[in-house]
């Protein structure tokens, strides 16, 4: 049943329009179809990417670690054949650690989860973390150490980096520059500290384009000093978000993902969210007030409201919208009614003044101490880094830089296009990388060093809030990778230190009075080492912060920079899995594009609704632009988002790179040519012209559409306790079954999703589900065993958003049971709706009629088979499909058996929560809930049993086994008809 006064929603353009999508999808078999001229076949894929393509390895360019032929003489005590072991350890991105538990079996890590005592992960991951496992045996790693292309043995570099350092000494370092990310490990800060008081005039360059170098120049615009913040988002009844995704991106995403669910639940207090944005984001999304603003708008509307609020200082702004005024009244009144219980936050995306006014506001509203919290900044050296790399820049074209040691980061791709960094680099005498890949950086160094992966390597971590973690290895270099600590090692007079001493050194000489060898085996076993966080103090905002002269909303074509959700800032640019995982919003798969609204393209000529070619259903016949700025120019699809707002551009960085490996070179466009030193993250003045030619986008978005049904449902808050469950029992032609043992089954919490898709590629690694490439893709034959649908409601330029993650239902009533002419989808004695794969002869009937399409067929042999290495990171307790069978959810039975089996062993009943499938076990929201349905007490049951819950596609009588909670929407009655 349809909740009364529901809205209409529609997933894509055509379908808001009332295009007819039968017409628009075309004809079934997709695959009689020829391949679009732009992308790659399949099959020339395949030859071309061997493993890449499922990224395990490559035969003739591997080293598998040494395995014994004979059974252990004495078998290792921790050691049990087929069951895997946990290890701690922590992954840093953008100069912040998260806390990760990798599992691994005999010696190989297959799989990552989160670490539930670390602060920054409370138990869950995101995808660059599920993507980690994958990067770790990619083939086209960087796999020897080289000298102009020659290859040289380790101690070759060692000799070579100590006559630099010989020579250079006698003056004292003058032309020796060290170039490194963001550092948040307290080990490699205090090598460089050494270095640095060695060498006197050396100079140490940081550069990291996955840092939020806004907010830390923002903290220094405020307060006079570098400092670190972080949030209690548990704490705030409202939160305003200045072009922020708080939510998705950025230090603590996880844990404030976690905190936002945790207190939007029905039973807490509640939390009202605000957005006011330029690309649409998950965070938008999960507003319940969204506001498309121009990034260059968000200073005035930011001054406005600071303004409003008392900020003293703050010049008003002329020429808001009134959309715009009446909005930030009604966020100015609620702000004002929860003084000290609100939170207002800035995005990596807006320049220091609008951080530094949120860091005003906040202070106004009393939110200081309660809501944010202000700590000593997390690195140990912080770093204006933009200017750094203005200075290290202009000292190579000077001649000033004799030797450039660049430790990590690919700084010729990602430094801003007018600082023309390779060209400067080329005038450098010595040129030294430390790198996974052989990259652009890497091309232009003489020596090529191969960098340990964080699952090869020893090392430490500060996490957003200053938690310190031990990074401990799981397997030995495959390629003979070295670590940072092992680089800046061969400077100092213990040139074979390893990582490992040097590590233990450094936290030894911070316990010398304890009992060190207990402190450093709890902290390597927990992957935290206690009491590290920083301490807050307390800030006060500088007045002449807010000096500028309050700023006109900037006229002309707006383009804005964003790191992209799956590709980051590049580096993630060869991970097949990432490659493929459909973006939040977009749904969009290995390309980026140049993101408008839809009036925007309509304007130029092109056309709103995008083109589908019949019968490739993911396929999208996108318009090629010219955009150009500032004298720069680039050429890319054009793609109309719902939300958008008008006259402004979003590019997505990682794209157009030149130098990675098979799967990520020559995909998409470079965003960063474009991209300036003064307008980094966005800028006025830009142009746009259409080509005359088109690029085929994949798009999963136009895939398994439901046909107009009801599939999401919402309920207001203030009377959710009135709505009537939609599962009541129909009458049906099937027996009842009876079950004596377990009843497994799931619940989905709307309300907690932000569907950032975690749980997508966490099911890929958990399950060994290959990647097909993008050609497939075109063709809607993608994979992966779980989808998070999203869907709006409303205009157009300004939609109500919500997601759907859609696994296998586990129909008690399966229509594609009684279809199946050969039994191979059969019902379990604890109602799981299995697959016997060994049975499949690929009719595809149960897919046919399977009215949810959760089922994916293996049209071809995705699988390499061949490659040794590939078994490495394959899941050992899930069988690798050949081509010719049906593929779909199983609720990770390998999960469920594991569990009963250690439940059997101590004569009991698998304990509530013991058991989470892969989707479960990393969601940050912990939107998804799997248990025994039959046991009341179960958290699942609980969550069945709230009036929010309802099956999807109920009046078909499936009797789903996994539901659904309703999104819960608290609107301000002020903006109740206007998102």
């Amino acid at each position: 049943m349809k909740p009364t006064n529901a809205p209409e929603f529609w997933r894509t353009l055509a379908e808001h329009d009332g295009a007819d999508l039968h017409e628009l999808v075309g004809d079934e078999f997709a695959s009689r179809l020829p391949a679009p001229p732009d992308s790659v076949e399949r099959r020339s894929f395949l030859k071309l990417m061997a493993a890449s393509m499922a990224m395990a390895g490559m035969a003739g360019c591997t080293r598998q670690p040494p395995e014994q032929i004979v059974p252990y003489v004495r078998q290792p005590e921790e050691i049990i054949p087929g069951r895997p072991l946990y290890y701690a350890t922590a992954m840093t991105l953008g100069g912040r650690a998260k806390g990760l538990l990798v599992e691994s079996h005999e010696g190989r890590p297959t799989k990552v989860e989160g670490n539930p005592l670390h602060p920054a992960s409370l138990g869950a991951t995101d995808v660059f973390a599920q993507g980690a496992v994958l990067d770790l045996y990619d083939p086209d790693r960087m796999q020897t150490l080289t000298y102009l292309g020659d290859i040289r043995p380790w101690s070759a570099f060692l000799g070579a980096m100590r006559a630099l350092a010989t020579s250079a000494q006698g003056a004292k370092g003058a032309g020796l520059r060290f170039l490194t990310e963001s550092i948040c490990s307290p080990t490699l800060a205090a090598q460089m500290d050494e270095l640095l008081a060695h060498f006197p005039s050396a100079v140490w360059h940081q550069w990291d384009s996955a840092a939020d170098l806004n907010a830390a120049a923002g903290a220094r615009l405020a307060f006079g000093s570098d400092t670190s913040i972080r949030y209690a988002v548990d704490r705030a009844a409202v939160v305003v978000c200045l072009d922020a995704d708080l939510l998705s991106c950025g230090a603590g995403h996880l844990a404030y993902a976690r905190q936002f669910a945790t207190r939007r639940r029905p039973e807490n207090a509640g939390i009202r969210l605000y957005a006011a944005e330029c690309m649409p984001s998950s965070t938008g999304a999960r507003a319940d007030h969204r506001l498309p603003t121009r990034a260059s708008q968000i200073e005035a509307l930011a001054r406005q409201l600071a303004a409003d609020l008392g900020v003293a200082g703050i010049g008003r702004p002329e020429g808001l919208p009134q959309d715009t005024q009446a909005w930030l009244q009604a966020v100015r009144n609620d702000l004002n009614a929860h003084r000290g219980s609100s939170l207002v936050v800035a995005g990596e995306g807006q320049p220091p003044v609008v951080h530094a006014l949120a860091h005003a506001m906040n202070g106004a509203l009393g939110n200081a101490g309660q809501t944010v919290f202000y700590t000593d900044p997390i690195e140990t050296h912080p770093a204006d880094q933009m200017q750094s790399m203005r200075d290290l820049a202009g000292a190579m074209n000077a001649g000033q830089v004799q030797a450039l040691i660049i430790i990590g980061g690919n700084p010729v791709y990602t430094a801003p296009a007018d600082l023309k960094f390779a060209d400067a680099m080329n005038k450098v005498a010595v040129r030294v990388h430390l790198s996974l890949h052989a990259d652009e950086t890497s091309a232009l160094c003489h020596w090529q060093v191969p960098h340990a992966h964080f699952l090869e390597s020893w090392s430490d971590a500060r996490a957003f809030d200053g938690t310190a973690s031990i990074v401990q290895p799981l397997i030995a270099p495959l390629y003979g990778g070295r670590s940072a600590h092992e680089v800046l090692a061969a400077f100092s007079d213990r040139p074979e230190a390893t990582a490992y001493a040097l590590v233990r050194q450094y936290w030894q000489k911070r316990h010398a009075g304890a009992d060190f060898e207990t402190f450093w085996r709890q902290s390597v076993h927990d992957g935290v080492i206690p009491d590290s966080a920083m301490a807050p103090r307390a800030v006060s905002v500088r007045a002449a912060a807010f000096a500028a002269a309050a700023q006109v909303p900037a006229s002309g074509l707006d383009v804005a920079f964003r790191n992209d959700p799956t590709m980051y800032d590049g580096r993630f640019a060869n991970n097949a899995w990432l490659q493929e995982l459909p973006k939040p919003l977009t749904h969009l798969t290995w390309d980026n594009a140049v993101l408008v609204s839809p009036a925007m393209l309509s304007r130029l000529g092109g056309s709103a609704t995008p083109a589908m070619t019949g019968g490739e259903r993911g396929q999208i016949k996108a318009p090629v632009v010219e955009v150009t700025y500032r004298g720069r120019s680039i050429r890319g699809a054009m793609f109309p988002v719902a939300g958008h707002p008008d006259q402004a551009m979003t590019l997505h960085l990682g794209y157009g790179r030149t130098r990675v490996g098979h799967v990520g070179t020559d995909r998409g466009f470079n965003a960063n040519a474009i991209r300036t030193s003064d307008a980094w993250s966005f800028g006025t003045g830009a142009a746009v012209a259409l080509t005359g030619e088109t690029f085929s986008l994949a798009c999963t978005q136009y895939h398994q559409l439901m046909e107009g049904r009801d599939l999401i449902h919402v309920v207001d808050r203030q009377t959710m306790d009135d709505r009537r469950s939609t599962i009541d029992e129909l009458p049906s032609m099937f027996p009842a079954v009876e079950y004596t043992g377990y009843k497994w089954g799931m619940a989905i919490d709307l309300n907690a999703c932000t569907g950032c898709n975690a749980c997508v590629i966490s099911c890929q690694a958990e399950n060994n589900i290959p990647v097909v490439g993008k050609a497939e893709v075109l063709r809607g034959r993608e994979m992966h065993w779980l989808r998070v649908d999203t869907y709006h409601a409303g205009p157009v330029d300004n939609p109500d958003t919500y997601f759907q993650p859609v696994p296998c239902m586990h129909c008690e009533n399966a229509p594609c049971e009684i279809v199946c002419p050969v039994g191979a989808t059969v019902h379990s004695h604890e109602g799981l709706n299995d697959m016997v794969y060994n049975r499949c002869v690929g009719t595809r009937y149960c897919s046919n009629n399977c009215p949810y399409k959760v089922r994916r067929f293996n049209y071809f042999l995705y699988q390499d088979w061949d490659t040794p290495s590939l078994q490495l990171q394959r899941n050992p307790d899930v069988t690798v499909r050949s081509r010719g069978v049906m593929e779909k959810c199983t609720y990770c039975v390998q999960r469920i058996n594991e569990a009963k089996i250690e439940a059997e062993k101590d004569d009991r009943p698998v304990r509530d929560g013991e058991i989470k499938t892969a989707c479960q076990s990393v969601c940050p929201t912990e939107a998804i809930v799997f248990g025994d349905i039959g046991d009341p007490n179960s958290r699942v049951s609980k969550l069945k049993a709230e009036s929010r819950d309802y099956a999807l596609l109920h009046d078909l009588n499936t009797k789903p086994r996994t539901t659904y909670l309703a999104t819960i929407s608290d609107r301000h009655p002020d903006l109740d008809n206007n998102k």
